[in-house]
């Protein structure tokens, strides 16, 4: 049974509702449930819709209707019976001590004022569920964080059908983060630095000279920032966006964030510690749903496949899950998204402007950084659209990709 109910969604930044007043807000968002029910209903399930409304202004808007979407988008039949196991897994799992240690220290993670019974019957539920889908999956690796993660699936969706949700997220979304070793995770890290510079190099070569490195960003991307947003609403409201994207796009938030707090940066001394400090006290207060268009617009301008090289000087991009999907092939029966926001951002340029490759990055970081922001606030709604038509695959796709 999941916890929270669908009346504890709000709008997760005043963006949702604006000024337009409250009338305004119960409209539109009683529009947006209706086309998303609509979707729901359609034969077959109109999964490149329900991207599409995971992806837009205010998300899937309520757990009740997470529980009817989430498993649309990572492909799961909710009729198939969830996986069981007959072992016993706190006595075999060599996982089960460090579980364990980690689920005792995640109580933060369930929402204050819950009855201790009820959170401690909720802990057995989310230890059981990681044991079984390591069982079930000996070629995945533990890592911290992992169940930070987990609980979010626990709390909206309800124990079995977050173990067949979390199972699939962590052969596909997840997977690089649970082989045996940190390179992959190092690898993906590695995306960071290339997704700033080629906003504002400024910012980059700041960060560079301070090298302060991109470790502050580990927690955010392991657990989808879960681990670090202590309102329940931000966190489910990044999972939907993620859950109907490219397995990257929690690095070009993570990108976006650094970018959002730029002054903040430049204001720091220029040395490690106080670039580090500064960048892992996430604030709580962000304009989520800005950012969240704003990375879907960096995505389209800057995929990971121009991003590669720099990302993987150490020559391992192709063992790295996320790096197999190749950018925007899977939907082929669409015209490529990247160049339709190329077509159309130019199409806002005047002609003596057109020859110019908006996407070519200059030294200084002014023109390509007005650039962005024009495309978040001109094609913000366009360009969200497209990536999710772009990104209109789910894991039986990926099936053929990830070895």
């Amino acid at each position: 049974m999941a916890v929270r109910s669908a009346q504890d969604d709000g709008p997760t930044s005043s963006r949702w509702d604006g000024g337009a007043g409250k009338a305004d807000f119960n409209a539109k968002r009683k529009k947006k449930v209706a086309e998303i029910y609509q979707a729901l209903n359609s034969d077959p399930t109109d999964v490149a819709a329900l991207r599409r409304m995971a992806i837009s202004e205010g998300g899937l808007l309520t757990d009740e209707i997470r529980r009817k979407v989430w498993p649309k988008l990572l492909n799961v039949n909710t009729n198939d019976p969830p996986p069981i196991s007959g072992n016993d897994l706190r006595q075999m799992s060599k996982d089960y001590q460090q579980v364990l240690l980690d689920v005792r220290r995640s109580l933060r993670r369930f929402p204050p004022g819950m009855p201790e019974e009820q959170r401690e019957g909720l802990q057995e539920e989310l230890i059981d569920i990681i044991l079984l889908i390591l069982e079930r999956n000996p070629q995945l690796h533990y890592y911290q964080g992992y169940h930070d993660i987990v609980v979010t699936f626990l709390l909206v969706v309800g124990e079995k059908l977050a173990t067949s949700l979390v199972e699939k997220l962590s052969t596909h979304h997840l997977r690089d983060f649970m082989d045996p070793t940190m390179d992959n995770t190092k690898h993906i890290l590695n995306y960071l630095m290339p997704i700033i510079d080629q906003v504002n190099p400024e910012l980059h070569d700041f960060m560079q000279s301070a090298e302060v490195g991109t470790i502050f960003a580990l927690s955010w991307l392991i657990t989808w920032f879960g681990h670090v947003l202590s309102d329940f609403r931000h966190v489910v409201r990044l999972y939907d966006f993620f859950l109907a994207c490219h397995p990257l796009m929690p690095i070009y938030f993570a990108a976006v964030i650094v970018l959002y707090r730029e002054q903040e940066v430049l204001d720091c001394d220029c040395d490690m510690a106080s670039v580090h400090h500064l960048l892992s006290q996430i604030p709580q207060d962000l304009p989520y749903e800005t950012l969240i268009s704003r990375a879907g617009d960096l995505f389209v301008q800057f995929p990971p496949s121009e991003l590669a090289r720099e990302a993987a000087a150490q020559q391992q991009a192709e063992k790295t899950a996320a790096s197999t999907f190749k950018d925007f092939e899977l939907a082929s029966a669409q015209q490529r998204p990247d160049m339709v926001l190329r077509q159309r951002f130019r199409g806002l340029l005047r002609p003596e402007e057109r020859t110019k490759d908006v996407l070519t990055k200059p030294r200084t970081n002014r023109f390509v950084k007005l650039a962005v922001m024009g495309l978040t606030v001109a094609l913000g709604a366009a360009a969200l659209a497209v990536v999710k038509s772009a990104l209109e695959w789910a894991p039986k796709f990926q099936l053929q990709l990830f070895p």
